[in-house]
């Protein structure tokens, strides 16, 4: 009698299948190119101008106009997820990120994750996994850095992990961190008039917030597009005969879509705030749904000098990001609880040319 052939299809890891400390490879190398950038900016509507002029980027020091930082971070994002959240119930947060190189169109990108925590939830149905995920160009060089941590499913309820450990994270990347993803700008030839904005780093000051005052609504089609275009794998975003018999009813909405959302309308008002440096934090308050519209406003929780460096300072901003709510009363959380319209709590450092 003939034994049974293996499965040759995968049904994704999930909570008992990780074991910690383990390293995954993920596939599958993607080169990015400058059609890439042209459909993000499509979907987004992202103005900042050393992702859109070659000529802008040259003339302050660049090689060329980079990748957008989001575009990177999703890129890599992407890859993780058949390996660590194709069963996940929910994305939980971010934590120790970092842009460490800039990315041009041509160059080839792949990730690697470590397994940094595990912990079992009390209902026994589910646990956290912690990986910190790491951003690889084909000569081996790091681009980008983060740990996040995700929801998973079991198989087995009556499964165990082997040993479980939450690690501890740092509330923030530390300023001395920063800006080496960023190369030496000239200053002098960086025109603010063709930049959209007028303002500098000293033209902030903590406490300050500023209402984005524009709003962007999702569509089916856009979202669905843009979570391809990172090879984002999650059933959960496209999966609608699936998706009818879950507790929502409906594909959600990939929480980075969300993320670059915010970003790109964040223009308004941090217009000359090109560089993302770090992300020290999110938060997927609520989920969105196709029909909604996004806003956003954002707070400057501090201003830091980058040592060695006069010609860039850095912002360390939280964006929040409602649905079908302007932000102009700065919807946020009060003590635990968040505006109901609040989607995104988003904390990260910029840089803006001084």
């Amino acid at each position: 009698m003939n034994a049974a052939p293996p499965m040759k299809t995968s049904a994704g890891r999930f909570f008992e299948d990780f074991r910690l400390g383990e390293t995954i490879r993920h596939p599958t190398p993607r080169t990015v190119t400058a059609a890439d950038a042209a459909l993000y900016v499509a979907l987004y509507g992202s103005r900042f101008a050393v992702q859109s002029s070659d000529v802008f980027a040259a003339q302050i020091g660049y090689e060329r106009s980079p990748l957008d930082e989001l575009l990177v971070f999703h890129i890599v994002f992407g890859k993780t997820v058949p390996d660590i959240s194709l069963n996940a119930v929910a994305n939980l947060g971010y934590a120790e990120g970092r842009f460490l190189k800039p990315v041009y169109p041509g160059e080839t990108l792949s990730a690697v994750s470590e397994v940094i925590g595990l912990k079992e939830n009390s209902n026994g149905k589910t646990g956290v996994v912690y990986v910190r995920t790491r951003g690889l160009r084909s000569d081996g060089a790091e681009v980008l850095e983060y740990v996040r941590w995700v929801m998973v499913r079991k198989r087995d309820e009556r499964a165990k992990v082997a040993q479980e450990h939450v690690p501890r994270l740092a509330d923030s990347v530390a300023p001395a961190q920063l800006g080496v993803g960023c190369p030496p700008i000239d200053v002098e030839a960086y025109d603010f008039g063709l930049a959209g904005s007028p303002w500098r780093w000293g033209d902030f000051s903590v406490g300050e917030r500023i209402d984005h005052v524009d709003g962007m609504t999702v569509e089916e089609a856009e979202h669905q597009l843009a979570t391809r275009l990172f090879q984002n794998t999650a059933r959960v975003h496209f999966d609608q005969h699936a998706a009818a018999g879950s507790r929502f009813g409906r594909r959600l909405i990939y929480g980075g879509h969300v993320i670059s959302l915010a970003r790109a309308l964040s223009f308004n008002g941090l217009g000359n705030a090109f560089h993302i440096a770090a992300i020290n934090g999110g938060r997927h308050v609520a989920p969105l749904f196709a029909g909604d519209t996004v806003y956003c406003w954002s707070e400057v929780l501090d201003r830091a000098e980058l040592e060695g460096r006069s010609d860039m300072g850095a912002l360390r901003l939280r964006t929040i990001a409602t649905k079908n709510m302007p932000a102009s009363g700065f919807p946020g959380r009060s003590g635990s609880d968040y505006d109901p319209a609040v989607v995104l709590d988003f904390d990260y450092w910029v840089l803006l040319p001084r």
